[in-house]
């Protein structure tokens, strides 16, 4: 088991690929916390855990809240005695909007919870890591942080900035035996875009003018799931302050 007496901290973790990656890492023996701001679903994910054998615990939690950030980390420590593992994976999209259109309240509120959430979640985990001499963190970014138009201004801003903290942190502390990286996943089936009821009309136009240059399917969140528990255990020790990219080859065009 891969990641057998580990404890891990997953935002995000009731639906999509945060849910994958809490399933995943109990089944090669972390010990989870499923943080995410839908109280019903957090149950749901953490009975499933420890209905199968696993072990975990569940935190409601809003990544714009640093009581509830704080609370997440803390519950880790308390219950399960440390933290080795953070996957900031919470986010939201931005309903496609473009430049032109984007709102002050949809840019404050992706930033809060794309960029502001994951760095008060390793503001708080760094000094644990570095005391302990070790530690992992990934952050769930997206090819929108890699590239121009894979969504609205907010979200491919938000993400471009997610990619700059994995790099800047991971360089920081790789010294001190933390390694941080990032996933940058393509079209997923998750219900993340379940909010986008008014997307722009413009916005999407530009956005998925390239789609048709992917393999033709979203990924499972399984798979991204499967990249998440690589950059979790030793099999990527050597790997600090990058983005690993799946997208079934989109951006490879």
């Amino acid at each position: 088991m891969k990641l057998q007496g580990k404890t891990a901290v997953i935002t995000g973790a009731a639906s999509g690929m945060g849910k994958e990656m809490a399933l995943l890492f109990a089944q090669e023996g972390a010990q989870v916390v499923v943080a995410d701001i839908n109280e019903a679903a957090v149950t749901s994910v953490v009975e499933e855990i420890n209905s199968s054998g696993g072990q975990a615990k569940g935190v409601v939690t809003n990544v714009t809240k640093e009581e509830d950030v704080a609370r997440m980390i803390d519950t880790a420590v308390n219950d399960f005695g440390k933290l080795d593992i953070l996957v900031n994976n919470a986010g939201i999209m931005d309903q496609m909007l473009p430049a032109e259109s984007v709102t002050d309240e949809m840019w404050n509120r992706v930033m809060d919870i794309n960029v502001t959430g994951p760095m008060r979640a390793i503001r708080k985990a760094i000094p644990l890591m570095s005391k302990q001499g070790h530690g992992v963190i990934i952050n769930t970014a997206s090819v929108g942080g890699l590239f121009g138009s894979r969504a609205g201004i907010a979200y491919t801003a938000s993400k471009h900035a997610v990619v700059g903290i994995t790099k800047n942190v991971g360089f920081q502390y790789g010294k001190l035996g933390i390694r941080c990286n990032a996933i940058a996943p393509g079209a997923v089936a998750t219900n993340i875009g379940a909010g986008m009821t008014h997307a722009d009309p413009f916005g999407i136009e530009q956005a998925m003018a390239g789609m048709s240059l992917q393999r033709g399917e979203a990924a499972d969140p399984k798979q991204i799931a499967s990249v998440a528990l690589f950059l979790a255990s030793d099999d990527s020790s050597f790997i600090n302050g990058t983005v690993v990219t799946a997208d079934g080859g989109w951006s490879a065009y």
